[in-house]
């Protein structure tokens, strides 16, 4: 196998030669440059394996390197080196199709792992290697055909080969963290850990710790050391779900972790280096918390260089079908192993129907509750069980995008008839009071029947099967 080799442009001297050594003790050949011209004359006269440039060059920028590399280049990762806390040229760089940028003053460490990556990345684009080792199983946990699904599953591709930091938008349910996990797993991380944390779970008071780890001692009821999300996902991905709910004073924190590649634990005097990819979601708008001052502009823009919007199911509704049958499947192979229940054709049309304003979460909780409820093999309408809805109003299917999801429900006009006989307060919820009249049907033919679960089911005109899940749905003993 020949030397692999890098091209380095920076006009400084002595990070031309703090990267050529380094660099050669990991066996690697090395070209250094100082202006854009020389590097695109060594462009112009041979391939290289990876790329580190400078932001500002004597006769123009880094920028115009990228650009040349990603035209010309396509399959050579570059590196951009940034002054010290310039996080505006990293994320413009990143933007442009960089790979990664490093930081002055270079640390080797860091550099080196760096170089690892994007070598390894470099020779499985050149192989055709599945990135990372990924499983084959890609489409299958992806499911749909629509053409918005498959320019999400084209745009994973790309977004797995390099290390940009990428915000995943879309209402709950649609499967946020599935996306991420698969630019996890498309990308050179692969072999590393995927830590996915809800920032909304964390109390407030245990985040920093949470987050960065904490040294024995540092405070009451910290009896050992503990390492942070940071460090565990350390070689790998940290995925940041409903990013929204950080505090202000956390997200000053993260955005300082995200910009130097470092973390202090609590009690510690020294930074720990950690290397970590950042994903992040929420199903809020985070452009407009920026707006109303409850999410900091620095950190939107460091956690948002590209964005990747996942679709609601109800602007897919032909992949609902496709959906459904893998949800049976899994249902099916969760009870034994068995055949999967099928849907008939009038209940597979009422689901291609319904708005979903809870996504494929919703979906999956409709079918797992159907196959409950049904008789036999075969799902009908009534075993669906979907709220009755008036008909869609011709509303801009943009206006929620990005909204909440409570909000879905009144941009499509979707808004639920009340019940023929009493209606229930405007204050309750509709799952509610149809949560409380099933209680209270079920609590009244349980004590009729002396609390025999078959001659209560009897009672109530439902399957031994549908009792026993309501039961458990409700938290009836």
């Amino acid at each position: 196998m020949s030397q692999q080799t890098v091209l380095v442009i920076d006009d400084e001297r002595d990070i031309r030669e703090l990267l050529t050594i380094t660099l050669g003790r990991m066996d690697l050949k090395v070209d250094a440059v100082g202006t854009v011209a020389e590097a695109r004359h060594a462009l112009g006269e041979r391939s290289y394996d990876l790329c580190f440039t400078d932001m500002r060059l004597p006769d123009g920028s880094g920028q115009e390197v990228i650009e040349l590399i990603a035209d010309e280049h396509p399959d050579t990762p570059v590196a951009m080196i940034t002054a010290y806390g310039n996080v505006d040229a990293a994320v413009t760089a990143l933007k442009a199709g960089a790979f990664d940028f490093v930081s002055k003053p270079v640390d080797i460490q860091m550099l080196r792992r760096l170089v690892r990556t994007a070598l390894k990345l470099a020779e499985e684009k050149r192989t055709g290697a599945v990135p990372g080792g990924a499983a084959t199983g890609f489409s299958d946990r992806l499911i749909g055909d629509s053409t918005t699904m498959h320019q999400v599953r084209s745009t994973i591709g790309k977004l797995a080969r390099n290390q940009a930091p990428v915000y995943i938008a879309g209402e709950s349910g649609v499967g946020k963290e599935l996306v991420a996990r698969l630019i996890h797993e498309q990308g050179p991380r692969a072999t590393g850990p995927f830590v996915p944390v809800n920032c909304g779970a964390i109390p407030s008071e245990l985040m920093e710790s949470e987050f960065f780890g904490h040294r024995k001692g540092s405070f009451t009821g910290a009896v050992a050391d503990k390492e942070g999300l940071f460090q565990a996902a350390h070689g790998g991905t940290l995925f940041l779900d409903e990013v929204a709910e950080l505090p202000l004073h956390m997200q000053v924190k993260l955005l300082r972790a995200i910009q130097e590649k470092a973390v202090r634990p609590i009690g510690a005097r020294e930074e720990v280096a950690v290397d970590v990819r950042i994903l992040s979601a929420t199903h809020k708008n985070l452009a407009a918390l920026v707006d109303q001052a409850q999410f900091r502009q620095d950190l939107f823009y460091r956690i948002n260089v590209i964005e990747l919007r996942v679709p609601p199911l109800r602007e897919r509704r032909g992949d609902v079908p496709l959906l459904a049958d893998y949800v049976l499947r899994q249902l099916a192979a969760k009870s034994g192993g068995g055949a999967p229940v099928r849907l008939l054709p009038e209940a597979r049309q009422a689901l291609e129907d319904y708005d979903f304003p809870g996504n494929v979460r919703e979906l999956e909780n409709i079918l797992e509750r159907a196959v409950a409820m049904c008789d036999g093999d075969r799902v009908d309408v009534s075993d669906l069980m979907l709220p009755q809805r008036s008909p869609r109003l011709s509303a801009d299917p943009s206006a929620s995008l990005h909204g909440h999801p409570a909000q879905s429900a009144v941009s499509h006009g979707s808004v639920p008839a009340a019940p023929a006989a009493h209606a229930p307060a405007s204050e309750v919820g509709l799952d509610d009071y149809i949560s409380n009249l099933e209680r209270t049907a079920i609590m009244k033919a349980l004590e009729e029947s002396r609390y025999n679960k078959t001659a209560a089911a009897r009672k109530l005109g439902i399957t031994f099967r549908a009792l026993r899940y309501k039961l458990k749905k409700l938290g009836i003993d």
